[in-house]
């Protein structure tokens, strides 16, 4: 008998990936996806699409009454006000757990994936860890510890895992996909004048950690940083570009000031867009920090996690697969 695991949010950057992991492991797989999601990385998969809201009672009862595993992916990560924050990461998260704990609390496993950010970024330059205490400093990161806080909640009914991953790059995304779109146009900009240092995960890594966790008994009830075992400053990523494209990018230095004066303009125009901007004032009190570096010990020791792919081999993959599909 194949295992049946069920995800959300199937149509995404890790969402996808994680997909073809479980697919490449022999899981019946069923992706829970709006109707107005992409299927472009789920197409001639042989996987089950469902278009069902996360509010849709009757349609997740039915999903996710047989399933062995659940992979909670879907979330909100740009909203205009604090309450849809809540809404898609919080409410939708209780909503899942509720169904779970009513039609099939005897599952393997419900693996939720959260962020670094509902841990916050690094204290004194030091990485944070799974136990460090939580200071989330965006809405973003406040509704994901809330999602955290509200999973532990359930914990003594489910077997629930969770996952907080730093920043992720590979094939398929559009965030830090940014970055290297600027780069080949001839310019890095860096932010500050001193050297921050990042956790940065290639998403292989990142699906591997949470396979790994999904399937360890010893992972029952516990929190994971998913990410790097080295840290990086962005001279090192910038070199790295530097010999994936085979050519050097302008490097300016963006001080602090400027960076929150083109985030409130951002911010002011969204006002009078539908849309969320993707760049405002609490993504630059992102930007600005020192450092936002995790730990993966207790990955590495529970689980036997380990990053595979290195900065060079992960972004020259990915660098290559932007340009196999000309979006660079």
């Amino acid at each position: 008998m194949k295992n049946i695991s069920v995800v959300t949010g199937a149509s995404g950057f890790v969402g996808s990936h994680l997909v073809d992991k479980l697919l490449a492991e022999g899981h019946q797989v069923k992706c829970i996806l709006r109707k107005t999601s992409s299927k472009r990385w789920l197409e001639n998969k042989p996987v089950e699409i469902i278009d069902a809201g996360l509010f849709d009672k009757e349609s997740l009862k039915k999903i996710i009454k047989d399933a062995d595993y659940l992979f909670h992916v879907a979330g909100v990560v740009k909203a205009k006000n604090e309450e849809d924050y809540f809404k898609g990461n919080v409410e939708t998260t209780q909503n899942l757990l509720d169904i779970l704990t009513e039609v099939n609390p005897k599952l393997n496993r419900v693996v939720i994936i959260s962020s670094q950010t509902a841990c916050g970024p690094s204290l004194e330059s030091k990485p944070v860890t799974e136990e460090t205490k939580e200071h989330p400093i965006t809405t973003y990161g406040r509704s994901k510890y809330a999602q955290e806080q509200l999973a532990k909640k359930y914990m003594d009914k489910l077997p629930i895992t969770i996952i907080r991953p730093p920043a992720v790059y590979g094939s398929r995304d559009t965030e830090i996909y940014l970055f290297f779109k600027t780069y080949k146009q001839g310019l890095m900009g860096l932010i500050g004048l001193d050297k921050k240092q990042v956790s940065i995960v290639h998403v292989e890594d990142l699906i591997n950690g949470i396979y790994l966790a999904a399937t360890s008994q010893k992972a029952i009830g516990q929190t994971y940083f998913i990410g790097s075992e080295r840290y990086y400053n962005w001279d090192e990523i910038g070199e790295v570009c530097h010999k994936a494209f085979e050519k050097k990018a302008f490097t300016i230095k963006i001080p602090h000031f400027i960076v929150y004066t083109v985030a409130a303009i951002a911010q002011f125009f969204s006002l009078f867009s539908s849309k969320a901007a993707t760049f405002n004032l609490e993504k630059a009190r992102d930007f600005v920090q020192s450092a936002w570096t995790c730990d993966v010990s207790k990955a590495v020791n529970d689980l036997g996690y380990r990053q595979n792919v290195s900065l060079q081999d992960g972004m020259k993959r990915t660098i290559d697969w932007y340009k196999e599909m000309k979006w660079l």
